[in-house]
């Protein structure tokens, strides 16, 4: 028999065991992630409304404010100031006013309190408005409020503005309707229904709630959110039955909405179909049951079998995988079957001793490539400054020969030419033994802000010379809320100098030296920037590699200590060139280094 075959008969047992676990779970990670995205989708919409709602007082404010600024109010205004002025000719102002600004509401009131002017009832005319109220108001933005009308009251969002006129004060009311038209403005998604209750009195009225196309039918199963709201003044959630013709509960979120004074007039609602989770919780239980069915037949008949046959093999190639990814390419895997499996652990055990000598060659080539590389690099170095000492040891032998009388000042001078040649063999050989046994971080807790200002300190007067005898710029942006790290201090003042001078050594006619430091999530992370050269891809590709530089007198080692330094704070480095655009490399280190970095560094 195939491996394929096996592996589907594998299959379908495994499908038997956990279908019953599966479908159970699934059920109740679907109710879970349902609930819970339905609850961030309620609060969503719950945000939308409220920006709505504080967008339409804005807009009402505005425009009431406008009514309050014509210059008809303000002639309205002057005119009623006068002694015994008649209020008569405005009856019917607020109508015309309020249709050239969209408001639904709209009235003047005389300082008295006195409707001189209603748009949304003309009847009102004489009526008295509460000054107090009217003081309080003009003071405020836009408010919740109910309102009377010719067809009863209904919920306005009104605002309201004082017009002052020769020691007298005219107020402008206005504002729109909370309603219907409201509701119809609100973008919901499929399943979700906005609904509005206008508060009537302490006991629930089902005629007063409506939705986008008016009256809601079935509304008493609101009661009890609605009334728990009007009680708490706190938004409330409830599951209940369906009060449409969908399969399913409703989840409802119920908003209280207060006036001025901090009675709720209303209740903003709403409503999520759970129809959705039931369709697929029921057919997720007839997927399930057919499965099981199927499953537990099948698997007692083969269950065993396929233990056997496949189960084992599989498990020892696995096993023998895991010993290869942790090394271990001695690991070998010995089957007799002549199948797929078969095949498989053959083509396995080639694939490990393929490995194990590739890898024996590749750590000797290496080797000897290191070495070669190492000897190269360190006979180049010591080439330069040996000349130099030849030709002084045979200016001392001349001297002697031809004019001993002038020998000892030919002495001085060479003296002088041999150690300062001998300290550069010396500084060349401290560098490359430096490189070969950098310290582990002594770490501590170290200002990452103030290391980049000591490191610059030791360059000031290099950095105004200038590394060709042109000035070179320097400027750090340091952020001032940057957290101390776990760092060694010395170590990483060694590659902040070594970028420093990487940095001047690439504008020699002068130019821009810039740091910078950003805290970014757990990390901390330096840019160092110059305008000089730049490099090319290829460059900056080998640039950190050991005895690799683009410089005339460069050893290749100082990039190459910058990487190793940040390698053991555990940090990244990378840098960005094009070339005759300047050079950034950017650090990013941990602020915290792991607990067993901890512990080497206090071991050391």
């Amino acid at each position: 028999m195939s491996f394929r075959a096996k592996l589907l008969l594998m299959f379908s047992v495994s499908v038997v065991i956990v279908v019953a676990l599966v479908s159970a779970i699934v059920s109740a990670t679907l109710r879970r992630s349902f609930e819970r995205l339905d609850q961030e989708r309620t609060a969503a919409l719950a945000t939308q409304f409220r920006n709505e709602f504080a967008r339409r007082g804005q807009e009402v404010s505005r425009r009431v404010a406008a009514v309050a600024e014509r210059d008809s109010t303000l002639r309205m205004a002057a005119d009623l100031a006068r002694p015994n002025a008649d209020s008569s000719p405005y009856v019917n102002e607020a109508g015309a006013v309020a249709t050239a600004q969209q408001l639904d509401l709209l009235e003047f009131v005389s300082s008295d309190g006195a409707i001189i002017s209603s748009a949304q009832w003309p009847a009102r005319f004489g009526y008295k408005e509460v000054l107090h109220q009217l003081d309080e108001a003009a003071t405020q933005p836009a408010f919740l409020r109910r309102e009377d009308v010719a067809d009863g009251a209904i919920l306005g969002l009104v605002a309201a503005r004082p017009v002052r006129v020769a020691g007298s004060q005219l107020y402008v009311i206005g504002g729109e309707r909370l309603d219907k038209s409201f509701l119809a403005s609100l973008v919901l998604p499929e399943g979700v229904r906005a609904m509005l209750y206008r508060s009537t009195g302490p006991r629930f009225v089902p005629s007063a709630v409506t939705d986008a196309a008016g009256p809601v039918p079935g509304a008493d199963a609101l009661g009890p959110l609605v009334a728990a709201v009007l009680r708490e003044r706190r938004e409330s959630s409830q599951m209940v039955p369906s009060t449409s013709d969908l399969a399913g509960d409703e989840m409802l979120h119920a908003i209280p909405l207060a006036g001025r004074d901090g009675e709720v007039l209303g209740v903003f609602i709403l409503a999520s179909s759970r129809r959705e989770l039931v369709a697929i919780e029921r057919h997720i239980g007839w997927v399930a049951l057919l499965v099981a069915c199927a499953g537990i037949l099948l698997g007692i008949l083969l269950s065993g079998w396929v233990a056997a046959r496949v189960t084992q093999p599989v498990d020892e190639l696995a096993d023998a995988a895991r010993q290869v990814a942790k090394g271990n390419l001695d690991a070998r895997v010995y089957t007799t079957t002549k199948d797929e499996l078969g095949y498989l652990a053959a083509a396995f055990n080639r694939m490990t001793r393929d490995l194990s000598d590739q890898r024996d060659r590749l750590v000797q080539a290496e080797r000897v490539a290191a070495w070669r590389e190492l000897a190269r690099r360190l006979a180049h170095e010591l080439k330069n400054p040996l000349f130099p000492l030849q030709i002084t040891v045979e200016n001392l032998v001349r001297a002697r020969e031809r004019d001993p009388s002038q020998f000892d000042e030919v002495f001085q001078e060479s003296t002088r030419t041999l150690l300062a040649e001998l300290a550069n063999l010396k500084a060349i050989i401290g560098r490359f033994s430096d490189f070969a046994k950098m310290p582990a971080p002594q770490v501590q807790r170290v200002d990452v802000n103030q290391a980049v200002r000591n490191a610059l300190k030791v360059f000031e007067a290099r950095l105004a010379a200038g590394a060709g005898g042109a000035p070179i710029r320097s400027e750090t942006d340091l952020d001032p809320g940057l957290q101390p790290i776990d760092a060694d201090p010395d170590l990483l003042h060694r590659a902040l100098q070594n970028l420093v001078l990487n940095a001047m050594d690439a504008m020699p006619s002068g130019g821009n030296l810039v740091i910078r430091t950003r805290q970014k999530d757990a990390a901390v992370q330096i840019e160092v920037s110059d305008t000089g050269t730049g490099l090319t891809k290829e460059e900056c590709d080998r640039l950190f590699t050991p005895y690799y530089t683009t410089k005339q007198h460069g050893t290749g080692l100082g990039l190459a200590i910058v990487q190793s330094v940040v390698s053991d704070h555990h940090g990244k480095i990378s840098v960005e060139s094009e070339p005759g655009r300047g050079t950034t490399f950017r650090i990013e280190l941990p602020a915290r280094m792991p607990e067993t970095v901890l512990a080497r560094g206090a071991d050391a």
